[in-house]
């Protein structure tokens, strides 16, 4: 119970002073972890955790079927959605089905800044989900290729910008991180998410569709 908790309980003060909370969840196959993170939302506003801050980020999975994962977004704690997705196509539905989340919360004030390609295939063909963005509505803010010194971080259990503050992929992540804190919520577009099953048919042509599936697609938005 919240009352029962003080705040040196569950936040931890990480490296350059970032104050962290872990949502945790129940062991694997025996609970919800969405509902987890509703449950965190709501002892982050009890506490006042929320307020006074230069920024909150919630990391979140992209499975916004789950309405605990959205929490941040349906109890108006949240404001930019930035989308991070590898090019695979599986991870491109679970950005459309974000893009939807964003749509169907616009009203509490819900902005998408854009989204982040985690890349996999250091050298895959950025075309494909160049024009899925374009598509979509939103900016592509940032491209994150395969990085070692990422995974030798991980294993270090430290963020990459303390194991390696000085290397090429810092600097990336800092840049990228400034231009989402200094992009207004005014800078930012609605999203406009594919149905599935336009998703599935433009995914067939590697979302370069012709006219005919453009208009369906654009139909399809309108449903």
């Amino acid at each position: 119970h919240a009352e029962e908790l003080r705040t040196e309980d569950f936040v931890y003060e990480g490296y350059n002073g970032v104050m962290c909370v872990e949502a945790g969840g129940p062991p694997a196959g025996t609970g919800c972890g969405g509902y987890v993170v509703g449950q965190t939302v709501k002892l982050l506003k009890e506490h006042h955790l929320l307020e006074d801050t230069d920024v909150v980020i919630f990391d979140v999975l992209g499975d916004v079927v789950c309405g605990g994962f959205a929490a941040p977004l349906r109890r108006e704690v949240g404001e930019k959605v930035v989308i991070i997705s590898s090019e695979e196509v599986m991870s491109l539905y679970a950005a459309n089905n974000v893009a939807r989340a964003v749509v169907n919360y616009s009203e509490n004030g819900i902005v998408c800044a854009g989204i982040i390609l985690n890349l996999r295939d250091p050298n895959e063909d950025l075309g494909p989900v160049t024009r899925f963005a374009q598509l979509l509505n939103v900016p592509i803010l940032g491209i994150i290729r395969r990085e070692p010194l990422i995974r030798k971080a991980e294993y270090a259990r430290r963020p990459v910008v303390e194991y390696a503050p000085e290397a090429p992929i810092t600097g990336q992540f800092r840049r990228l991180a400034r231009v989402i804190f200094e992009k207004s919520a005014a800078d930012c577009t609605l999203p406009t998410p594919l149905s599935d099953e336009a998703f599935y048919r433009l995914t067939q042509c590697e979302f370069q569709p012709n006219e005919e599936d453009l208009a369906r697609a654009n139909a399809s938005r309108k449903l």
